[in-house]
């Protein structure tokens, strides 16, 4: 799946111009043959932090008020650490050999090839991909919450509460794959950029909002509600505690999941320095950005709420005023989405496409481009690719299906996000490294790192088991096609 066939596609995947490209050290090419990289520490964090911060985050106060005082903010540290630790080691395997010169890694899957064999790299490229299918139609769900959020607290300011202001989730959708088909023409990753900025600002403006929310009704009352050990038993059985703490350890995992597509990311950036000191240096500021919004929204979220903490801080409806900012905070989620959708489907686009290519190489559907004159400023004319306009568009609409056909999905995400968050973001990170850094067996760094991998393990299949129980209960009212907020 993609061992080295990598190495033969120019930078729009349905080329390969290898075999006329200007040598090593051209103004033009990369040492690859590749027109030259422009991604820089701030381009790569701005992808990052688009796939990071995403409506997981307005979540994370029930997943503290889970948890408590204690074991809330310390999961949330801690599994911040563990992901910047494992995307360093993964950052590292970007070039196989020389970290500046060796063979480059243009996929997470190329890194998983050249160092763990065959058979992983079809265990790895399951997950991968059914991780970004599933976010895919994840994010169509939440936009749609989101939308409906706005039109609902429009309904309920104007009824002063009487109306219960009934919403059909199905238009929404529409409205949101119908930009998805638009944005998922845009051929490569590297041209995304744009898209990941305006993802990270609006990222900010909506965390920025529930924090501020949060700040205030804590200001209000002026008295920090929560305990040590999270929501009480009498509010919830023993049972359900059990199952909503493993559910929260899912949030906290799934929210900073983002290694599945950071080779991916690494692969934009232009060097010297060498991509992996660019990677790091991203990946701290992304981390660091990313921790210290989770532990203020987490947090005053919980201090404002307590025990009756929402789901979704912005549209579960834990704040009713003032609803015109509100309208923002949702409007800034959806806005969000649309461009971080592009950021996670873009590998899994790629992919599609250079296994269509390496079959069938002769292919004018697969292949030929057309330049086609836009009256847009700055753009001269647009490239038109059938395979990617047919196989992207049926994309698009196979998410939105799902997605409305079962509106239950984002907790499925949950699962593929906590199962994906052991195995890519530190298992194969860990292997990976311990192969090509030939770090000797049974030595204290290679036990080390399988105890953390191990740790991980036990941790994803307790968040996973949670999440099933969270599944279970959503499966008792499930409706096809008629879903309402």
């Amino acid at each position: 799946m993609g061992d080295n066939a990598a190495v033969k596609n120019h930078r729009h995947q349905v080329f390969d111009v290898s075999a006329n490209v200007a040598p090593a050290g051209s103004r033009c090419f990369d040492d690859d043959g590749r027109l030259k990289r422009t991604g820089t520490a701030w381009t790569a964090s701005a992808h990052i932090i688009a796939a990071v911060i995403g409506p997981e985050l307005l979540s994370l106060a029930w997943a503290t008020a889970q948890l408590g005082w204690i074991a809330g903010p310390t999961a949330l540290f801690l599994f911040s650490i563990v992901t910047y630790y494992t995307s360093t080691l993964l950052a590292d395997c970007y070039r196989s050999g020389d970290p500046a010169t060796g063979k480059r890694n243009y996929t997470y899957m190329d890194a998983v090839s050249s160092n763990l064999g065959r058979m992983k790299v079809k265990v790895c490229g399951w997950i991968q991909y059914l991780n970004l299918f599933g976010v895919a139609i994840g994010y169509t769900i939440a936009a749609s919450i989101s939308m409906m959020a706005v039109k609902r607290s429009n309904c309920f300011h104007a009824s002063r509460g009487k109306d219960p202001c009934k919403i059909s989730s199905t238009p929404y959708m529409l409205a949101f794959g119908a930009a998805e088909i638009l944005f998922s023409q845009i051929p490569d990753f590297d041209q995304i950029s744009w898209l990941s900025i305006v993802a990270a600002v609006m990222s900010f403006t909506y965390s920025s909002i529930g924090l501020g929310l949060g700040i205030a009704k804590v200001a209000e009352s002026w008295k920090f509600k929560g305990s040590l050990t999270g929501i009480s038993i009498g509010t919830v059985t023993e049972t359900q505690k059990v199952w909503r703490s493993f559910q929260a350890l899912g949030d906290i995992v799934f929210a900073y999941s983002y290694s599945l597509i950071l080779v991916e990311i690494q692969d934009t950036l232009k060097s010297p320095p060498s991509e992996s000191k660019t990677m790091k240096k991203a990946t701290l500021i992304s981390v660091s950005v990313t921790t210290l919004f989770y532990m203020l929204c987490g947090c005053f979220g919980y201090a404002a709420f307590g025990d009756l903490t929402p789901g979704n801080l912005l549209t579960g409806f834990g704040f009713y005023n003032p609803f015109w900012l509100l309208d923002i905070a949702n409007v800034a989620i959806v806005v969000h989405l649309v461009c971080a959708y592009q950021v996670y489907c873009q590998p899994l686009f790629a992919f599609v496409e250079k296994t269509a290519a390496e079959r069938f190489p002769n292919s004018e559907f697969i292949k030929k481009e057309y330049k086609i004159q836009t009256p847009i400023p700055g753009f001269s004319y647009f490239r038109l690719n059938i395979l990617r306009l047919v196989w992207r568009t049926l994309f698009v609409i196979l998410t939105i299906v799902i997605a409305m056909l079962m509106p239950f999905f984002n907790v499925v995400v949950r699962i593929l996000g906590a199962f994906g968050f052991g195995l890519l973001t530190v298992y194969f990170p860990v292997e990976i490294y311990i192969v090509q850094k030939k770090i000797p067996k049974w030595s204290t760094m290679w036990m080390s790192l399988q105890i953390l991998s191990a740790a991980c393990l036990v941790i994803s299949i307790a968040a996973v088991t949670g999440s099933f129980a969270g599944l279970v209960e959503d499966l008792k009212s499930y409706k096809p096609f008629k879903s309402s907020y």
